[in-house]
């Protein structure tokens, strides 16, 4: 396989100039904030340890500085994207500056909240750069819809980092800690400094990891029952359990039946 230029990969001054001829302006509504820096890129596909067999999708490409630097990596990359521009545009991005690569790229012009299917073979890998505004659902339904994915690693804002790597008794422990735990073990990877982006945010981000378990968590519920009790229970955190899962058990007494019956104090 050759080797692509080294100056395939976009730098401040491409990213610049890419987004002027499109008439592109990062709107904050999709969250959009473009990686400017090679460098940033290169570490967040080392950090995911994309193999040349890999198939990667990645969701929110915007002007393609990591689909690049992950086509450099992997077998094949499909991205995701929901802006029209943006998508229309890709395409000729990659074919352009990596020629010998353009084969193995596709793109789903799509919102990925509602992504069931890809082309081409199933994912091994998901790798992105996720719009803060919606990081977590799109997290969890891509794990959720392709089984295939075992390795994933996102940049996200840090607060939400934290919150999708923290461990019981944390703080900053809720729903999208203990979801991502279901289908993953979640660790944060880095941070990510703001002046590697433009325009520059005014939060920190950074890098989370997830391998998916090669074993589900041993449970006699199912999926969709825990995640209706873990939704309840952190829906009113200052709230007693007993009181939380009220309306979830049918009754105070019946969540209290059903706390001391998995030996968890109602009064926790």
């Amino acid at each position: 396989m050759s080797s692509p230029a080294p100056d395939a990969l976009l730098g401040p001054a491409d990213v610049r100039e890419l987004a002027a001829v499109l008439g592109v302006r990062p709107t904050k509504q999709r969250g959009q904030n473009f990686v400017i820096d090679a460098n940033t890129v290169r570490r967040i596909v080392r950090t995911a340890e994309v193999r040349p067999d890999d198939v990667v999708v990645e969701v929110g490409p915007g002007l393609g500085s990591l689909t690049l630097a992950l086509l450099e990596a992997a077998d094949r990359v499909t991205a995701v994207e929901i802006d029209d521009v943006l998508a229309g545009a890709l395409p000729a991005t990659v074919a352009a500056r990596m020629p010998e690569r353009a084969d193995r790229f596709a793109l789903v012009h799509s919102d990925a909240m509602h992504v069931t299917e890809l082309p081409g073979p199933a994912p091994t890998a998901l790798v992105a750069n996720l719009p803060y505004n919606v990081a977590v659902p799109v997290l969890l339904h891509m794990l959720d819809t392709f089984p295939g994915i075992e390795r994933t690693l996102v940049m996200v804002q840090k607060e939400v980092a934290d919150r999708l790597a923290a461990g019981p008794g944390s703080k900053v422990y809720g729903v999208p800690s203990v979801k991502a735990n279901w289908y993953a073990e979640v660790k944060r990877a880095g941070s990510i400094g703001r002046n590697v982006f433009w325009p520059a945010p005014n939060v920190d981000s950074g890098l989370v990891s997830l391998v998916r378990r090669t074993e589900p968590l041993k449970t006699t519920a199912s999926k969709a029952e825990v995640f209706a009790v873990v939704d309840a229970a952190f829906a009113q955190r200052r709230k007693t359990l007993r009181a939380a899962l009220a309306g979830w058990a049918g009754s105070a007494a019946a969540a209290e039946a059903a706390l001391v019956g998995a030996g968890v104090s109602p009064q926790a």
